[in-house]
């Protein structure tokens, strides 16, 4: 619609209604009454008529046999006042007449019809949050197309829901039309978009045990505040409250409060009917714990023993349906590696109010003879089917589980390929056959990125990246970044296979090259990599990984005389390429634990390598990580242990292969803490082959509104770096280096925000034991890594 017309159909809106929507409601009206007069005469007998004839006016479009046939009377019947009047309805409901007329008169009835125009063209007016182009989408309404006010109506309700998903609950739309020559209509849609209903405040009543923030960090939906404009989930929508209600019925049940329940939400306008007060009203009950665990079996030849042993739910560990359903989960798979088929383990619970204890029975039972007949997919018009159906550990011709089946579900909602995903099952071919169905409607996987960052560190950099994770459709994850600051240049490129040849083995295939100018030190690196590596399970929840790996280094930039001699001999070595192979074994509750307030990560690798000059390499590495919530799960507490090694054999180790503490240790510039030639100008960092470090820290509210996203935190780090394959150190290598292992500490408090543009941390800290040449940082800005 140009410019022009839309000023006219903006000039003319108002206008125009009297001539619109409202003159075809009073046509319907003018139109019964020659029905009412004419046809039904104010007298006690029925009347009935006899046509000979039926004379058609008024249609332009409509053929008169069609509207002929809409009135269902034929000439020389006898038609009766009521008939007449069915006849009348029945062309109204084709909605393509905007007046009808039924007149007698004589042998001929004649039938009258005004037809509903043509729409020239649509328009959107007072939207501003919406452009035209996404309210063109919602409507059904089209050019060229005949006007029918029902449309019309139902295209408006369509505009204000999308305006009430934003949360401008008060938003409305009038649709009007404009005459147009030719029998056309403009049809304009005058919007009114209201302000947006935001939430005041979000309280709690009947909480016990959480607080009020602890509970609003749990759901979606945030309270309004200073950064209000920043925030997008701080207005009422009705379909979040839904979300938001089982997202704290969750919550509650994994921590013992089985009989956790809302008795209602309510919301109200604030005293200046600005905004909303949203209140949950909950019924906390008792926290349970878990008795007594046994097993029990209504099948003959169980071997109750084993599958007892193969339960990881504990006595007194607090109740969470969590780990039952993993538990059963477990116990199924277990009666298929003993090929039972058709196996059911069926949790039953028994409460003990006394003590607050749940007995936890796994009954194994025979469940029904019924087989997968085939699994159907629809909606992915670019995911693979195969993406799809791996998520499914039951194919066709396997025995129906259910729980299989609700898990496989969940799976493929998991990968975020998908908007919406729906799973049923219906009745196959036969009674002991089922189809299962899967709807899913794709959503964008893909983002393109520009970004600009500051660090204390680095100062300013910039970003540039692209990624995928449902390359070409086939669940592939692709990704490639490029980035800039004043001290260093790095590109990196990632690609995973998750499925390798239709197995649950991950393949991974990275490259990265990095150069580095004077970036807190006295000399330039290049740095490449190429690493290929396969990562699969070899239990519940531990996982193995095997990598290659193609390495190539140098050291440039060293003035003899000012640096020291050791970094002279390694720039002198030139650029050295090594190949290695290892291996990385990782066991993680983090996200899969019993319990969700805590966690445990444990990881081991090892590399084995050589190098370009016949030097040989073994580089070891060990991560123990935990984090524990408490009071009340106000308080989280981290703490990390993490050491490693680098032993050479044939050769010496340089500067790019040994640890430097960079981001293991805070309160220490980079390349600020180890081994160091204070014989030299420079007082070059050199570096160590050992490192080991232990960092601990908590962060907790401040009393600040929860929707600032804003916590503080503490923290103590204590490391050390040490060892070194050549001590000669000075200008002519006459001086020896100490590389004896000293421990350095330090404290701080941290700020942590999640902001809209991704979560920052400040750290502000004071060493505790350090050398008298270590180099402080007193200040830092980064992007917050708590786990």
């Amino acid at each position: 619609m140009s410019k022009k017309e839309t000023g006219g159909a903006s000039r003319h809106a108002r206008q125009g209604g009297k001539d619109g929507l409202s003159i075809v409601r009073k046509s319907i009206i003018v139109g019964l009454l020659p029905v009412m007069t004419g046809i039904f005469p104010m007298s006690s007998e029925a009347q009935s008529y006899r046509f000979s004839n039926v004379n058609i006016q008024g249609n332009e479009r409509v053929d008169p046999a069609t509207i002929l046939t809409y009135a269902g009377i034929g000439a020389g019947e006898e038609v009766s006042a009521a008939e007449l009047n069915d006849a009348y309805q029945n062309i109204a409901a084709t909605g393509l007449f905007e007046t009808i007329e039924l007149v007698p008169s004589g042998n001929t009835l004649v039938i009258r019809v005004n037809e509903y125009p043509t729409i020239n063209v649509i328009a959107f007016e007072g939207n501003r949050r919406l452009n035209d182009e996404a309210l063109a989408s919602l409507v059904s309404s089209q050019s060229r197309r005949v006007y029918s006010p029902a449309t019309a109506e139902a295209d408006a309700a369509e505009i204000a829901e999308a305006y009430r998903q934003g949360g401008r609950l008060a938003a409305s739309v009038t649709p009007k039309v404009i005459r147009r020559s030719g029998n056309r209509v403009d049809l304009v849609f005058e919007i009114t978009e209201g302000r947006v209903s935001e939430i005041e405040r979000l309280s709690f009543v009947g909480n016990r045990t959480y607080s009020d923030g602890r509970l609003r960090r749990v759901l979606a939906t945030k309270q309004a505040g200073l950064i209000r404009q920043l925030i997008q989930r701080d207005t009422l929508v009705e379909d979040r409250l839904e979300f938001d209600k089982q997202l704290l019925t969750d919550f509650y049940n994994s921590r013992g409060f089985i009989d956790f329940r809302i008795l209602s939400v309510t919301t109200e306008l604030d005293r200046n009917r600005r905004g909303f007060l949203l209140t949950f009203n909950v019924q906390e009950g008792q926290r349970y714990r878990i008795g007594r665990v046994s097993v029990s079996s209504q099948v003959a030849g169980i071997d109750i023993d084993k599958y007892l042993r193969a339960t990881r739910m504990r006595s007194g560990a607090v109740y969470s349906p969590v780990p039952i359903d993993t538990d059963v989960a477990r116990l199924e798979r277990l009666a298929v590696e003993q090929s039972l088929n058709f196996i059911r383990i069926e949790p039953r619970l028994v409460r003990n109010e006394r003590n607050q204890t749940i007995d936890v029975e796994y009954v194994i039972t025979r469940g029904p003879r019924v087989f997968v007949e085939r699994i159907d997919i629809e909606g992915n018009t670019t995911t693979l089917d195969r993406v799809v159906r791996r998520q499914f550990k039951t194919v066709e011709g396997d025995p129906f589980n259910p729980r299989e089946i609700r898990a496989g579900a969940e799976r493929i909602r998991a990968l975020g390929f998908f908007a919406d995903a729906d799973v049923s099952t219906r009745e196959g071919s036969r009674p002991d056959q089922v189809i299962v169905d899967v709807n899913v409607e794709e959503q964008p996987t893909g983002s393109l990125g520009f970004g600009a960052a500051y660090s204390t560190n680095s100062g300013l950099g910039f970003n540039f990246s692209f990624n995928e994770t449902n390359f070409l459709g086939r669940g592939q994850s692709l990704g490639a970044s490029l980035g800039f600051t004043d001290s260093s240049q790095v590109f990196s490129f990632n690609f995973v296979e998750p499925a390798f040849l239709g197995r649950d083995v991950a393949f991974g295939l990275s490259a990265s090259y990095r150069e580095t100018e004077q970036d807190n030190s006295d000399y330039d690196t290049t740095k490449g990599l190429f690493r290929p590596s396969f990562t699969f399970p070899i239990g519940e929840r531990t996982r193995l990984g095997l990598r290659g790996a193609y390495e190539y280094g140098s050291v440039t930039g060293i003035d003899q005389g000012e640096s020291s001699n050791i970094l002279y001999e390694e720039q002198e070595m030139g650029g050295l390429a090594a190949v290695s192979a290892g291996y990385t074994l990782a066991y993680s509750t983090l996200s899969t634990g019993l319990d969700p307030t805590s966690g445990l990560l444990f990881q081991f690798s090892q590399d084995f390598g050589v190098r370009d000059d016949n030097a040989s390499f073994v580089t070891t590495e060990a991560l123990l990580r935990a984090r524990k919530a408490i009071w009340n799960e106000e308080i989280n507490l981290r703490a990390e242990i993490e050491g490693g090694s680098v032993v050479f054999s044939g050769g010496d180790s340089r500067i790019m292969e040994r640890y430097s503490l960079s981001n293991k240790i805070r309160g220490f510039e980079p390349n600020g803490v180890g081994p160091r030639d204070l014989a030299v100008e420079n007082e070059d960092v050199l570096g160590g082959n050992y490192f080991a470090v232990a960092r601990m820290e908590a962060d907790f509210p401040l009393g600040l509104p929860e929707e600032y996203g804003i916590l503080g935190g503490v923290f103590l780090d204590v490391g050390t770096v040490w060892g070194l394959d050549n001590t000669a150190g000075g200008p002519a290598g006459d001086d020896e280096v100490d590389d004896d292992l000293y421990w350095r500490s330090a404290a701080g408090v941290s700020l942590f925000w999640d902001t809209p543009l991704g979560p920052l941390r400040f750290n502000f800290s004071r060493p505790i034991m350090k050398k008298v040449y270590d180099e402080e940082q007193n200040f830092e800005f980064t992007v917050s890594t708590r786990f």
